[in-house]
């Protein structure tokens, strides 16, 4: 800090800020500084950067909206929650299982998550949907035992902490799929609840714009940690919301200064760095961290060497303080200045050590949150200081292990008994008894009464949703009957598919199209002007392609979401789609189309969770297959998303080839997500070659929807037999196959669409189970086996995917079964050049089916010789997968 070279001008121009503030108001200081700051910057002055402010509370004492309940009640029923929470931990660990859990996570947040049950968090039992809150995945304990104290879980159901399997168990973090009823976002899988919590908020104003669900004053509120920070995921959309305004978005950051492992930022400052990220956003930020007995202090040092020293001191250094004890802390923090030491030396040590942060503060927190609700045209972060493992002892509080510490010994034990008040016996304290009052008890009316008030118990998922009449297969009934003379691509046809429902008069409005700022690729900028792009901001400009049929329209109100380049943002916001069904009773048709290569591999993580939040909506992978996206190479060729989503227990994947087989997916998807409300979401892959598509066969539906059906049935008599299985566009190749065979070979050949490999797994695994555990009763015979038993001649299957894709049918073919696929890095070329490196094209499946036939000694080996040589097929040609 540069040293002052007029100390009086400098006090002059103090005391007319001073006096501005005073006559006209905080409001005309801050314009005027704005002013001078222009001026100065006009002029050529450097000046420092403005976007973190000094190390103290945002809301100065003044400003502070009062909380108006019962504090020492409040206090009673947060010290009864934080017992139940580490009770629970600590009762699971008690035995050579050892389940695990976290009790200092919630120690550090229980007054921010407390403060909000009882003022802020309303419930979904009023005329709107609740708030949607994302809990801290390591805070699960806290919400369990409050929970318990309400009434919905017993002390059985608490025992049962991380033992789900017998049923009536609580799950380790929160987890919809296992707690239906309760759970509504999963987020220990850390950095996705805070950027699904923006999507959720954006896509909200996107329902409200469009006069689907009014969003009102409704909020989403994201509780995460400092720690969690350094994920991507955590602040890598945060300028979406600042661009937007969505000031129905709060972030609660519970600054403890620890991760897992140690400190977030020992050598520095991570609320100072991530106020200066979230100011940068355009974020209100609030900073909550001195809790109300440092207020005396700061209001008795007139040197301005107390805040000089919370400035300067590092996040290690806080740790100490806390770790250390009060001794420590007036040596080391107080002790720098004596100015400091004079300021507390009437204090001892243990008021020192009891000078709290104030996220331990319901009163410092209470008006932080008060601010945030009324803050309007920004989203808002509170930035709130607490001690990791607060009120955990020596075993556990402000040290570097508190992370994973799962018990704490007897004295720590009844040191939290006797700190919080806890009505237990030492009898009971060996047993680390639960407890809860008798309904009637003062605390337990307070509590339920808090809740009714705010409109109901939290968190609470709702199950139940209106159906959504699904359009008749005939409604697609062009691409029933194909493309006739004209090649198109799959991708064009799914375009079909989609503009079919947009204009169904039942469902067309709850379709969401959802790019990453690639529609023009997957053939999609037709509906620009159609549907419009939504734009919180609408269109303040005049598109330079106003003139034609197809220009850039961005709308208000438009249907389509075009979220940039961002796969991850794009698929957060299909989640907050996928799932208005249950969070805001209006059961959305989400389509996000993308790049299959940058699906379940970049952004596996969401696409699990999509899983797990019971999500229900299609991923449509456009430009699919390893061979298909010819000219890109390595890094876009996708020879293996369908293998990663099989698995994903509740994702239905397909991989079709014609544009009828396209349309019953989709439609059987609609109706079993929205009509019939099973359980699932849908991944489809689209090819951009483009190529003639034929009229499906009568009855095929089922066999497309369960995996497979005979496209085309063998054309001649013949002793030499042939099964060939294609699926995608390798299809095609394999239908060439069959001509040649036929034609060069004298090979009949049956040709089989394999529209789900991952589809038939599952049944056929599912059957061989069944058959094991009914060893009496006569054996269920798999789809694939069904379909296959009563033909004749060896298997071949070729898809455009890894050979571990057809392998996983290996165990259901009734004969003897081969496989193609290609394993190995994509790479750039024409499509006929990449099918012949990887092996599947037209030649490789005759070479496969002869090698087949041979050694059924139906044809001869040179036979393939001959077709070897006939297609150019070097044998040493070295393996795709070394290459």
């Amino acid at each position: 800090m540069r040293e002052d070279i007029d100390a009086l001008e400098t006090q002059e121009w103090t005391d007319a800020l001073y006096s501005v503030i005073r006559h006209a108001g905080p409001e005309r200081a801050a314009q005027l500084l704005i002013e001078l700051a222009k001026k100065a910057n006009a002029a050529g002055v450097e000046l420092p950067q403005a976007i973190t402010t000094p190390y103290r509370n945002t809301i100065p004492t003044f400003k502070e909206k009062r909380m108006p309940g019962d504090l020492f009640m409040e206090r009673r029923i947060r010290s009864l929650i934080r017992w139940n929470a580490m009770a629970m931990v600590i009762r699971a660990n008690d035995n050579k299982d050892g389940l695990g859990g976290h009790i200092a996570t919630f120690a550090s947040a229980a007054t921010l998550y407390d403060v909000g049950f009882n003022y802020f968090f309303r419930g979904n039992d009023g005329d709107q949907p609740g708030d949607l809150i994302y809990f801290q995945g390591h805070a699960a304990p806290g919400m369990y035992a409050r929970s318990y104290l309400e009434g919905r879980f017993d002390e059985e159901q608490l025992d049962n902490f991380r033992r789900e399997v017998d049923g009536n168990g609580l799950s380790s973090y929160p987890h919809p799929w296992l707690m239906p009823d309760y759970w509504q976002f999963p987020t220990v899988s850390m950095g996705l609840g805070p950027i699904n919590a923006i999507y959720q908020a954006h896509v909200m104003r996107y329902m409200s714009a469009r006069d689907l669900v009014k969003r009102g004053d409704r909020k989403v509120w994201a509780f995460l940690g400092d720690g969690e920070c350094d994920e991507p995921e955590t602040l890598g959309a945060i300028s979406l919301a600042g661009r937007e305004g969505l000031e129905n978005l709060i972030f609660v950051i519970n600054c403890n200064l620890q991760r897992l492992d140690g400190p977030v930022r020992g050598n520095g400052k991570i609320v100072q760095e991530l106020e200066g990220v979230f100011r940068g956003a355009g974020w209100n930020v609030i900073k909550v961290l001195w809790g109300r007995h440092w207020d005396p202090l700061l209001e008795k040092d007139k040197t301005g060497l107390l805040q000089k020293r919370m400035d300067e001191v590092v996040d290690g250094e806080l740790q100490n303080y806390k770790a250390n004890g009060g001794a420590y802390t007036r040596e080391h923090f107080f002790g720098k200045y004596p100015e400091l030491l004079e300021l507390v030396k009437d204090m001892s040590d243990e008021d020192i050590m009891h000078l709290n942060r104030g996220g331990h503060d319901p009163f410092k927190v209470y008006a932080a949150y008060a601010e945030a609700m009324a803050s309007k045209g920004k989203p808002t972060v509170i930035l709130a200081q607490t001690v990791k493992g607060y009120g955990m002892g020596a075993s556990g509080e402000a040290i570097n292990e508190t992370h994973s510490v799962k018990k704490l010994g007897k004295d720590d034990l009844s040191a939290f008994r006797d700190r919080f008040g806890i009505p237990i016996s030492d009898e009971e304290l060996e047993k680390v008894s639960y407890y809860r009052p008798s309904p009637d008890s003062p605390e337990m009316k307070y509590m339920m009464e808090r809740r009714r008030s705010l409109n109901g118990l939290i968190p609470s998922r709702n199950t139940e949703f209106p159906v959504l009449k699904t359009p008749e297969l005939k409604a697609f009934e062009a691409q029933m009957k194909g493309s006739g003379e004209r090649e198109i691509s799959s991708t064009m046809a799914f375009v079909r598919v989609l503009s079919t429902l947009v204009k169904d008069k039942n469902i067309g409005q709850r379709v969401v199209p959802i790019v990453p700022d690639e529609a023009r690729t997957f053939g999609m900028e037709g509906m620009f002007r159609q549907l419009g792009i939504y734009s919180s901001a609408g269109q303040k400009y005049t598109p330079h392609d106003s003139g034609q049929i197809m220009y850039y329209k961005e709308d208000k109100k438009g249907q389509i979401l075009e979220e940039g380049i961002t796969e991850s943002g794009a698929m957060s916001a299909w989640l907050a789609c996928a799932t208005a069904y249950t969070n805001s009773g209006c059961p959305m048709i989400p389509f996000y189309i993308f790049y299959s290569m940058f699906g379940f591999q970049r952004i596996g993580d969401l696409c699990w969770l999509a899983g797990d939040i019971q999500a229900r909506g299609f991923l449509i992978g456009a430009t699919a297959g390893r061979t298909t996206l010819n000219g890109e190479g390595l890094q876009h060729e996708d020879g293996h998303s369908l293998i990663m989503a099989n698995t994903i227990p509740n994702c239905k994947s397909y991989d079709p080839c014609y544009a009828g087989e396209l349309a019953v997916i989709i439609q059987d998807g609609v109706k079993r997500m929205f009509e019939d409300q099973e359980n699932w979401f849908y991944y489809v892959t689209a090819m951009n070659e483009n190529y003639v598509h034929p009229e499906i066969p009568a009855g095929s539906e089922e066999g497309i929807i369960k995996g497979m059906y005979q496209l085309k049935p063998g054309k001649k008599k013949s002793g030499k037999k042939i099964q060939l299985l294609g699926g995608g566009t390798i299809l095609r190749e394999v239908e060439a196959a069959a001509e040649i065979l036929r034609d060069e070979y004298d090979v009949d050949a049956d040709i089989w669409s394999l529209t789900s490999v991952n589809e038939l797994t599952r049944e056929g695994q599912s059957v061989a189970r069944w058959n094991m555990l009914h060893p009496e009763d006569e054996a269920k015979v798999p789809y694939v086996t069904e379909c296959l038993k009563g033909t004749k001649g060896p298997i071949v299957a070729a898809t455009d995917y890894m050979k571990a894709y057809a392998e996983q049918l290996r165990a259901f073919m009734p004969r003897s079964y081969t496989v193609l696929g290609t394993d190995g890095f994509g790479r750039s070329d024409t499509r006929a050049k990449l099918r012949r490196f990887f092996e599947v094209d037209r030649g490789f499946v005759v070479v496969a089916a002869l090698t087949a036939l041979a050694e059924e000694g139906k044809v001869e080996k040179s036979d393939i010789v001959k077709a070897m040589k006939s297609f150019g097929i070097d044998a040493e040609k070295p393996e795709p997968m070394s290459c």
